[in-house]
């Protein structure tokens, strides 16, 4: 299979976007039209919802397309109503890989041994059928797992080199408690997020596309582009995934902090302010405002 990396940078190349959507529907970001056909079809039910927010997918798929580089679907917002919320988000999936956008499977997975290959199955690969057969998975190029369980809990998601898909692992998150840990100095004197890095670049090493980058990235928050660049100098070949742009206050020099000097290797991530400019900019066109939010983001980050 071509390689993830690859794929990836094609798409932020053949775009000219280095934006990932996040994909995550709740029920107050839906516009009251599509509120009220799900309603009248199904009723204020996990169905319902479902139903609702997979139109509000489809929708926003077909506006954003071609236009940015990746969509990241958060997985809470659909496993919150059960089944049928995992089929709007099998529905979604396939929608984007239809339109040959990269998706990543934002579900920060973490655990080890056959537990661990099983998340691999459910949503990068496929799991064993009861005979020779295999049942496909979610179908995601990329899914955000946590490493600090330690290689045991991330060999499992990588398989063979390349495999086609790849990993974004936890290093520096841009929540505000994140230094609690992620900034604790070790026994050596550097913080915890560089001995993470460390690892990450060493899964990594061998598994280098074409493009100079790997299929084993990372989480690196634009609230933090101090760290953000040190990151950089230890996982010199890795793509950083970078949330916390706008909303959480990192602004667009901060989310490519940590690009390399070839200007590759960052992936910045926005949701509710693309996904619900409808509501921020008063519009009923709800698919034209996130597209609009969309291309500010891109000219933003292209300045």
């Amino acid at each position: 299979m071509p390689h993830a990396a690859d794929r990836l940078q094609t798409s932020i190349e053949t775009t000219g976007s280095i934006a990932c959507v996040g994909l995550d529907p709740r029920p107050a970001l839906l516009p009251p039209e599509i509120i009220a056909g799900a309603l009248e079809e199904f009723g204020d039910t996990a169905l319902g919802v479902a139903t609702a927010f997979l139109a509000f997918n489809l929708g926003l798929l077909d506006a954003i397309n071609g236009h940015c580089a990746a969509i990241k679907p958060q997985l809470a917002c659909y496993e919150a109503y059960g089944s049928a919320g995992l089929r709007c988000l099998e529905q979604t999936v396939a929608y984007a890989r239809k339109l040959g956008i990269p998706v990543i499977a934002d579900g920060k997975r973490n655990d080890i041994g056959s537990t661990a290959e099983h998340y691999q199955q459910a949503f990068l690969g496929s799991a064993p059928g009861l005979n020779v057969n295999r049942v496909p998975g979610l179908g995601a190029d990329w899914l955000t797992i946590n490493g600090y369980l330690g290689s045991d809990g991330v060999t499992p998601f990588l398989g063979p080199s390349p495999s086609g898909t790849g990993v974004f692992v936890l290093v520096k998150t841009s929540n505000p408690s994140s230094g609690e840990l992620q900034d604790q100095a070790l026994a050596t004197g550097a913080p915890v997020m560089e001995a993470m890095a460390a690892l990450v670049a060493r899964w990594g090493r061998e598994r280098v596309g074409a493009c100079g980058l790997n299929d084993v990235g990372a989480v690196v928050g634009a609230t933090y582009p101090a760290q953000a660049k040190r990151l950089r100098e230890l996982m010199p070949e890795t793509i950083f995934l970078v949330p916390g742009y706008g909303a959480q206050g990192g602004t667009a020099a901060d989310a490519k902090a940590g690009a390399r000097s070839d200007g590759r290797g960052i992936l910045v991530n926005s949701s509710r302010a693309i996904i619900g400019a409808w509501q921020s900019t008063k519009t009923a066109d709800w698919a034209g405002a996130a597209r609009a939010a969309l291309e500010k983001m891109n000219l933003d980050l292209r300045g």
